[in-house]
C-alpha cells in the first residue's frame, strides 16, 4: 500500500492550477492562492460542510472568498472537490463566458456563493449568512432538531481589512455573538503597491478583541496548527473567530515569493519551471495524479452528509408538518400562495380610505400590513427607524430575540446593505433597509453588488429631495434618483401617495431577481383619486392620471412629491383650455419595460410637447421629453430653509409647469 498523500502535496494542487491559469491567460493574481493553499486545504477537506453534487444544498456550509482577486484559490478548490468545474474551465480563466471569471461571481460557477472582489464586501456578505443562519435556526429549530445548523467561512486579506466596511460589520458581528462566523485572515504583509507596514500598521489582534471576538494566530502554512485554530474557532458559539495566519504570499516561488511581484501579474515561464522545481512538481501545466484528484474529491462525503440532513429533516416534518412546509417555502424564495391577492385587496383599500400622508408614513402602514402576511421580511435601519419609518408593529430586534425580525444596524449604511445583500444570498428572508436618500452615497458599491447579483433586496430611502427642508444641502438628493435608475437590474420607485407607496413595496416584495429603491418623502402629499384601471396599472411604472380634456396638446411628467404640483396645474390648464394629460412615472424602470404599444398609449409618440417636473437633477428626463421639452427640477444643490421657500426659490412650482407647457403649445 502506498504512504497516504502528504497535505503539502495536495496544497500544492492548488498552486499549481493557479499559477498556471493565471499565466495562461496572461492575467491574474497567483500570489493569494499559493500563500493561502494549505489554510485552504485544511478547511476544504476536514471541516466544510457541503456537497458539490447539489451545490444548493440548503445546510451546507457558506464559504466566501473576500480576497476575490484570488479567484483561481475557489476555483481550484471547486475543480479538485468535484464541482462542475472542469479542468477546461481552469484553462478557460477570465475568458468571455467561462465559468472561471476574473473575480468570483453568482451564477457563473457552481459553489460560488457571492459575487466578490470590492474588498471588504466578502466579509460583510459572510456576516449577511451569519445572522441569517442564526435567525432562522431560532426561529425554524426545535429540541432535538437543528435543522438549520451551519457555519460561515471567509478568507480575507489586508485589504479586506483596510476597507472602512471591514470595522461596520465585524463590530456588528461581535455585538450579536455570532459564533458560527469563522474568518480566516491571510497576514502576508503585501498590497499591490509593496509591504504594507508603510501605510496598515493596525493591531489586528487588538482590533478584533475589542470588538467581541475570538482571536488566534497560527503560521498559515502549518497544517497541524491550522487544524487546530479552526477546531477552536468551531467550538466557540457565541463569538465569532478571526484566525490570523502568517502566510508568505506567493509562497514556492524562488524569486517573487513574499513580494508584490507574486501579487497581481502571472509568474512567468521561467519563474513557472523554477517553482515546479522548488516544489516538487513533476508534472507539466493542468496535469494532476489520480491520487491527488481522489484525496480532494469530496462527493462521497458530502452525499452521506446531505443523506444525513435528509433524514434529520423528514423527522422534522413528522415532527412539526407545518414548521417544514414553511421553512422549505422560505428557503426556495416563494411567497404565501394568497400573498398576491391579499396585497391587491390592501392596495385597493388604500385608494378608497384616501387621506393625505408622507409617504415614509405610508410606507410604514405598508409594512404593518404586509410584515404579518410575509414572516420572512427581515427590516432595518441605520440609526434613523424613527424617521425612515421602518419599525413595525410586531418588530422584534435580533440582538435581544435571536428569532427576531428587524435589525438596529446602528451608523452602518455601507455595512448594512452588504449584510442584506448576503441574507438574501442565504436565503429564508427578504431583508430591507433604511436611511435617508443622501446616505444612500455612504452604501453605493453594495446597491451595485446587489444589483449585479439580481438580489432581492429592499431598500428604503426617505427624505427623498430638497423637500425635507432646513437640514440643507447635507442631506437634500439632488443626483441621487439618476444614479438609482441607471444601475442595471434596479428598479426605483417614487411614490406619489399611500396607494402608490402600497404598490411600490408589493412590486419590490414580489420582484424574485431584482432588488429595488423605495424612495419615500419626509412632507405630506396629496391622496389622487383614481379608477381600478389606474390603480392596477401603477404596476407597469407609469400611467395616466389625469386625461386631457378635448385633443391632447401637452403632457407632464412627474413623481412623488411633485405629481401634486401637476395635478393643480393640469386643473389650472384645463380651465384654460389647454388639452393636457399628467403621466405619474413612479417607476420609470418598470414601464420602459411594457410593450411598446402600451407606451406609446401613455406617451403619444406624436406629442413633443412634454414637461418633466421632479425635484431632483433634471438630466435624467431627457430620455422622456427631449431636447425640446421642458423639465421643472435641480440643476444644483439646495439649501437650508423650510420646504415651501426651497420650492419657490428654485422654480419647483405649478406656475412654472404651467408657464413651461404654455411655452410648448
Amino acid at each position: 500500500m502506498s504512504a497516504p498523500i502528504s497535505e503539502r502535496k495536495l496544497a500544492n494542487a492548488i498552486r499549481v492550477l493557479s499559477f498556471d491559469a493565471v499565466q495562461k491567460a496572461n492575467s491574474g493574481h497567483p500570489g493569494a492562492p499559493m500563500g493561502m493553499a494549505d489554510i485552504a486545504e485544511v478547511l476544504w477537506r476536514k471541516f466544510l460542510k457541503h456537497n458539490p453534487a447539489d451545490p444548493s444544498w440548503h445546510n451546507r456550509d457558506r464559504f466566501v472568498l473576500s480576497n476575490g482577486h484570488g479567484s483561481m484559490l475557489i476555483y481550484s478548490l471547486l475543480h479538485l472537490t468535484g464541482y462542475d468545474v472542469s479542468i477546461e474551465d481552469l484553462k478557460a480563466f477570465r475568458q468571455l463566458h467561462s465559468k472561471t471569471p476574473g473575480h468570483p461571481e453568482l451564477g457563473y460557477t457552481p459553489g460560488v456563493e457571492t459575487t466578490t472582489g470590492p474588498l471588504g464586501q466578502g466579509i460583510a456578505n459572510a456576516v449577511g449568512f451569519a445572522i441569517a443562519e442564526k435567525t432562522l435556526a431560532a426561529q425554524f429549530n426545535r429540541d432535538g432538531h437543528n435543522i438549520v445548523d451551519h457555519h460561515t467561512y471567509a478568507f480575507l486579506g489586508d485589504g479586506c481589512l483596510m476597507e472602512g466596511i471591514s470595522h461596520e460589520v465585524c463590530s456588528l458581528a461581535g455585538t450579536l455573538e455570532l459564533g458560527k462566523l469563522v474568518f480566516f485572515y491571510d497576514d502576508n504583509g503585501i498590497s499591490i503597491d509593496g509591504d504594507v507596514e508603510g501605510w496598515f500598521t493596525d493591531d489586528t489582534k487588538g482590533r478584533f478583541e475589542a470588538y467581541g471576538w475570538q482571536v488566534i494566530e497560527v503560521d498559515g502554512h502549518d497544517a497541524d496548527a491550522i487544524t487546530q485554530a479552526t477546531e477552536q474557532a468551531i467550538n466557540e458559539t457565541t463569538k465569532p473567530s478571526l484566525i490570523i495566519c502568517k502566510t508568505i504570499i506567493g509562497v514556492g516561488s524562488p524569486n517573487k515569493q513574499g513580494l508584490a511581484a507574486s501579487h497581481g501579474a502571472p509568474l512567468g515561464d521561467d519563474e513557472i519551471t523554477l517553482t515546479r522545481e522548488a516544489l516538487s512538481w513533476k508534472h507539466g501545466p493542468f496535469d494532476l495524479d489520480d491520487e491527488i484528484y481522489e484525496a480532494w474529491d469530496a462527493k462521497a462525503k458530502g452525499d452521506v452528509q446531505q443523506k444525513n440532513w435528509n433524514a434529520d429533516f423528514e423527522a422534522y416534518k413528522k415532527a412539526y408538518p407545518e414548521l417544514a412546509a414553511e421553512l422549505l417555502r422560505r428557503l426556495n424564495g416563494e411567497l404565501p400562495a394568497d400573498f398576491e391577492s391579499q396585497a391587491r385587496d390592501y392596495i385597493q383599500q388604500t385608494q378608497e380610505a384616501g387621506g393625505d400622508v408622507a409617504s415614509r408614513k405610508a410606507s410604514q402602514n405598508a409594512i404593518n400590513t404586509l410584515q404579518p402576511l410575509l414572516p420572512e421580511l427581515m427590516g432595518g435601519s441605520a440609526d434613523l427607524a424613527g424617521s425612515n419609518l421602518t419599525l413595525f408593529k410586531d418588530a422584534k430586534g435580533i440582538e435581544t430575540d435571536a428569532d427576531g425580525n428587524y435589525i438596529y444596524y446602528g451608523v452602518r449604511e455601507f455595512g448594512m446593505t452588504a449584510i442584506a445583500n448576503g441574507i438574501a444570498l442565504h436565503g429564508g428572508f427578504i431583508p430591507y433597509v433604511a436611511t435617508f436618500l443622501m446616505f444612500m452615497e455612504y452604501a453605493r458599491n453594495a446597491v451595485r453588488m446587489g444589483a449585479l447579483m439580481k438580489q432581492r433586496v429592499i431598500h428604503v430611502y426617505t427624505h427623498d429631495s430638497i423637500g425635507l427642508g432646513e437640514d440643507g444641502p447635507t442631506h437634500q438628493p439632488v443626483e441621487q434618483l439618476t444614479s438609482l435608475r441607471t444601475t442595471p437590474n434596479l428598479r426605483t420607485w417614487r411614490p406619489c401617495d399611500a396607494t402608490e407607496s402600497a404598490t411600490a413595496w408589493v412590486e419590490a416584495i414580489k420582484s424574485e431577481n431584482n432588488p429595488s429603491a423605495l424612495i419615500f418623502s419626509r412632507q405630506g402629499l396629496p391622496h389622487q383619486q383614481r379608477d381600478s384601471e389606474q390603480v392596477a396599472n401603477i404596476t407597469k411604472g407609469g400611467y395616466v392620471l389625469a386625461n386631457e380634456q378635448g385633443e391632447l396638446k401637452a403632457i407632464i411628467i412627474a413623481t412623488g412629491s411633485e405629481v401634486g404640483l401637476a395635478m393643480q396645474a393640469h386643473k389650472t390648464l384645463s380651465e384654460n383650455g389647454v388639452g393636457v394629460r399628467v403621466v405619474s412615472m413612479p417607476c420609470a424602470e418598470v414601464f420602459m419595460e411594457q410593450d411598446a404599444s402600451y407606451r406609446d398609449a401613455v406617451l403619444p409618440v406624436d406629442i413633443r410637447a412634454r414637461v418633466a417636473v421632479e425635484a431632483a437633477h433634471v438630466d435624467y428626463w431627457y430620455k422622456f421629453v427631449g431636447l425640446d421639452g421642458k423639465i421643472i427640477g435641480m440643476t444644483t444643490y439646495g439649501e437650508s430653509a423650510p420646504a415651501s421657500d426651497l420650492y419657490e426659490e428654485f422654480g419647483i412650482t405649478t406656475d412654472a409647469v404651467v408657464e413651461a407647457v404654455n411655452s410648448l403649445t
